[in-house]
């Protein structure tokens, strides 16, 4: 079972800590500079260094540890302040509790439900309302220009937090799509595996049970042939689902050591069991035979492997022709029996043909199949190498 690690102590302290340590350094840097720092923070019309500093220090912490949990609060809270601070001879300070508010509302927009964000963005426009109207019973002087623009910053935060909202939402459905077509690409690139390397050993078995079966009495000694066929077959074959399963294990911390996937140096062998189940293959290697990437060392022998599969169960013949040849900037291999033709290979609704191409087209190459006009059947590919592996 993978779990996620612990986060670092320090990242476990809430944000609510971290600013109240940042005012506490404010604070405790200027009472070096001033020896009655405490009395200044409560002067009511002082400087903006005096009880505005404070008031903002105190929002400012309540904001940051509510913000996640209480978020509308957290909203009220420098509005509330706003209202404390209008009376004061720093009339920015008010402006400053604003603005705080703003930034609340934009990531309750951005973090929240739309009820939620609504809500948040229409306390201010509510407050900036209703002491527009106690001015006016008042009959102080009210700007109502003013009290427009400060009434649309609200409006101004919940788009910029509703924008947020929607990046993020794009961004996780991007990553959603990704993760699908990499699970989709995985479960081809199994199934294709699980196909090429089961549904050979399967028909070689298959082969090899019935023609035992058939001499059992007669012929004792092709029977054992046949048998040990079959174990050695059944051998392979588990090792190969125990290194797909190794695969598939590979992210566990105590996944079995990976198995060399099979490559074209394995055809000598796949030539002698395609031997045991009735059927010669003439192998024929032209150009210089040399190291090939694992993808298309890979490709090239389960295109092999199956295009001969299906020689063994479709084509009839006991013949069948395997060349690989070697090119300066790619690899090609091709598969010719002189079989049951259109009859052969395509027929049926198997996934031979398809995962072939597949794995043709993920590397880039050319890939055809089909019967010959002379008759029976070719299979042929054509696999680009990358250029640092090129001669």
């Amino acid at each position: 079972m993978i779990t996620d690690p612990r986060p670092p102590l320090l990242r476990r302290l809430p944000p609510g800590v971290w600013v109240a340590a940042f005012w506490v350094a404010v604070i405790t840097f200027r009472g070096f500079q001033r020896s009655d720092e405490l009395a200044h923070l409560f002067r009511y019309n002082g400087n903006f260094e005096d009880m505005p500093l404070l008031v903002t220090a105190v929002v400012t912490i309540l904001m940051a540890s509510l913000l996640v949990r209480l978020p509308l609060l957290a909203v009220a809270i420098p509005l509330a302040a706003c209202v404390f601070t209008i009376g004061m001879r720093i009339q920015e300070t008010a402006v400053v509790q604003l603005l705080l508010a703003e930034v609340a509302i934009g990531y309750c927009t951005a973090t929240r439900s739309r009820a939620v964000s609504l809500c948040a963005a229409a306390m201010p426009v509510a407050m900036v309302a209703v002491l527009a109207v106690w001015r006016v019973a008042n009959d102080y002087h009210t700007d109502f220009v003013a009290q427009a623009a400060f009434a649309s910053t609200a409006a101004i935060a919940w788009l910029v937090g509703n924008t947020v909202r929607q990046n993020r939402v794009h961004a996780e459905a991007l990553r959603s799509r990704a993760t699908e077509q990499a699970i989709t690409a995985e479960r081809l690139r199994i199934a294709r595996e699980l196909h090429d390397m089961v549904a050979h050993s399967i028909g070689i078995i298959a082969i090899q049970a019935g023609m035992g079966s058939r001499v059992m009495d007669t012929q004792p000694a092709e029977t054992r042939n046949a048998l040990n066929a079959i174990e050695a077959t059944s051998r392979e074959t588990l090792a190969g689902l125990r290194r797909m399963l190794g695969a598939l294990r590979q992210g566990e911390p105590e996944s079995a050591p990976m198995e060399v996937a099979p490559g074209l140096g394995e055809l000598d062998r796949l030539v002698e069991q395609t031997a045991g189940a009735g059927v010669r293959v003439a192998l024929t290697r032209l150009g210089e035979p040399r190291p090939l990437p694992p993808e298309v060392d890979l490709a090239a022998y389960r295109i092999v492997q199956e295009a001969v599969t299906n020689v063994v169960r479709h084509s009839g013949t006991r013949d069948c022709r395997v060349t690989v040849d070697y090119g300066p900037g790619e690899v090609a291999v091709t598969v010719v029996d002189l079989g049951a033709g259109a009859a052969g290979p395509s027929a049926g609704s198997g996934y031979g043909i398809a995962g072939m191409r597949e794995r043709v087209g993920l590397l880039h190459g050319e890939f055809s199949a089909g019967p010959r006009p002379a008759g029976g059947f070719q299979v042929a590919a054509r696999l680009p190498l990358p250029v640092e592996v090129s001669p």
